[in-house]
């Protein structure tokens, strides 16, 4: 059996002996095809929600987005720019399982401080919600508790902007553990400056001269309801934290495993439905979750896969990226993030068939930005959807980037070639060494043909005559174990 042959073993801890055959459960379905069955098992139906006529309530519910109307403050850039990010709102309101009725853009210096996109836009909005019968108004853009506020009383139905939606999104496909607590940390940190009181028969009093005097029946209950509030979301948000800082201990605790069998590690990173974990997919046979939609897999998988000539490397595929990415989630995810920082490859892919692909580019550098160490990290741009992209868009990408290889992971076109260009990138191997092998170690021997770069292999009486390139932990147990040729 070969080593491409091998990459279907699903273990996060990455095993470097030979694993078992596999080929008697190639009936079963992927895990992807069991977890995208069981996501549209389950979809939400339009016109059977029950609204409340007291939108001010809105942040005691669950977000439910049934149907909605687009609105967008289109201050810089290009007119198609702001088309292109209101096409990708829409997009992600799909995603959260709505749908959408109307799309409106408004031209300003900068959004409207009271309601966003100003008094006569926002009697417009609530016209046309009238009009069509939505019960959502989502904007492009992170509003404050002030703004949300004003435009809900102009509109009259329930306003969330991009941040809540894409908060709302993760909520809906996270499955692990620790994907489940990351955004429900997200989730609380955008909350708890939006919450809102119940009306004003729960405000604080107090009695005494601070109560003006009033004494006996002006003395109240003390904290408030929205007080209240409060302090259990920051003691969850406290609980929280302590939470994924276990969790995140015992993925670095994986990393450091795999790091002392020095195996090199390449991050699959890019813009939210580029096709990474298609591509993680084509590389390894993993089976993850693959859909057309934004954000569909937020876990992130670690794989095992062999460049041509044999050499072990880890492939991680990570969250996807998207344009103003929110803030709560970057340090939320910064645990699952840092498979970026900790590898020794990123291979950043893009989809060829988007309108705008190179910002989807800066976007996601943009985010690196934030991720300590990444900048620094060698960078492969993978352009995806090879298939469905414009021939001259694709001639632009890659006349613009460096490092440049197209693919397409549906059809595996340019796959062959993406491989060969992550062997080439690769850390090499400092330490060259021609030693003796025994035969009773030819364990020695097989681990310098995964983890190293064999240069030669000669078969004697005495044993095998090993010439490579490995790593420092095995040259020491090499020249621990073996016998220098010169001395034989």
């Amino acid at each position: 059996m070969t080593p491409a042959d091998n990459t279907s073993e699903r273990s996060d801890d990455i095993d470097i002996r030979e694993p078992l055959d596999f080929d008697q459960f190639d009936d079963l379905p992927e895990i992807g095809e069991m977890e995208l069955a069981e996501r549209r098992a389950l979809r939400r139906v339009a016109g059977l929600s029950t609204e409340l006529e007291d939108v001010t309530e809105v942040e005691y519910r669950r977000l439910r987005l049934e149907r909605v109307v687009l609105v967008g403050v289109w201050t810089s850039g290009t007119a198609v720019d702001a088309e292109n990010s209101l096409l990708e709102l829409k997009l992600l309101a799909e995603t959260a399982g709505s749908q959408v009725l109307e799309g409106l853009i408004q031209r300003r210096q900068q959004p409207d401080t009271a309601t966003y996109i100003g008094s006569g836009k926002a009697q417009e909005l609530a016209d046309i919600v009238a009009a069509t019968g939505a019960d959502t108004v989502i904007c492009d853009g992170e509003l404050s508790p002030g703004q949300l506020r004003q435009l809900e009383e102009v509109v009259k139905v329930k306003v969330i902007d991009r941040t809540m939606l894409i908060l709302d999104i993760f909520a809906q496909h996270a499955k692990s553990r620790e994907g489940k607590a990351q955004v429900e940390l997200a989730q609380l940190n955008y909350l708890l400056p939006r919450l809102r009181g119940w009306g004003g028969n729960l405000s604080r009093q107090v009695g005494g001269r601070a109560a003006g005097g009033v004494g006996i029946g002006g003395r109240g209950p003390g904290e408030t309801k929205i007080e209240l509030d409060r302090r259990r979301i920051r003691e969850r948000m406290a609980k929280l934290r302590r939470q994924i800082a276990e969790m995140t201990t015992a993925r670095e605790t994986k990393r450091a495993r795999r790091s002392e069998r020095e195996v090199p590690a390449v991050a699959i990173a890019g813009y939210t439905n580029a096709g990474k974990s298609s591509l993680l997919n084509r590389l390894t046979g993993a089976g993850v979750l693959v859909e057309d939609a934004l954000f569909a897999t937020l876990d992130p998988t670690v794989r095992r896969a062999f460049t041509p000539e044999g050499r072990l490397f880890t492939l991680a595929d990570t969250v996807g990226f998207v344009r103003h990415l929110p803030h709560q989630l970057v340090e939320a995810f910064r645990s699952t993030l840092e498979e970026v920082g900790d590898a020794d490859l990123i291979l950043h892919v893009v989809d060829g068939s988007h309108p705008d692909p190179e910002s989807q580019l800066a976007a996601v550098r943009e985010v690196f930005a934030d991720i300590e160490g990444a900048r620094d990290i060698p960078e492969i741009v993978v352009v995806n959807k090879a298939d469905a992209a414009d021939p001259v868009v694709l001639a632009q990408l890659t006349a613009r980037e460096k490092h440049t290889v197209v693919v397409s992971a549906r059809t595996g076109a340019g796959i062959d070639e993406l491989r060969a260009v992550i062997e080439r990138e690769l850390p090499r191997y400092d330490r060259e060494i021609r030693t003796l092998v025994p035969y009773d170690r030819g364990d020695l021997v097989s681990r310098a043909h995964r983890e190293g770069e064999v240069l030669g292999v000669e078969h004697t009486g005495d044993g095998t005559i090993l010439h490579a390139r490995v790593r420092p932990g095995l040259f020491a147990e090499l020249e621990r174990v073996a016998k220098p040729v010169e001395t034989v």
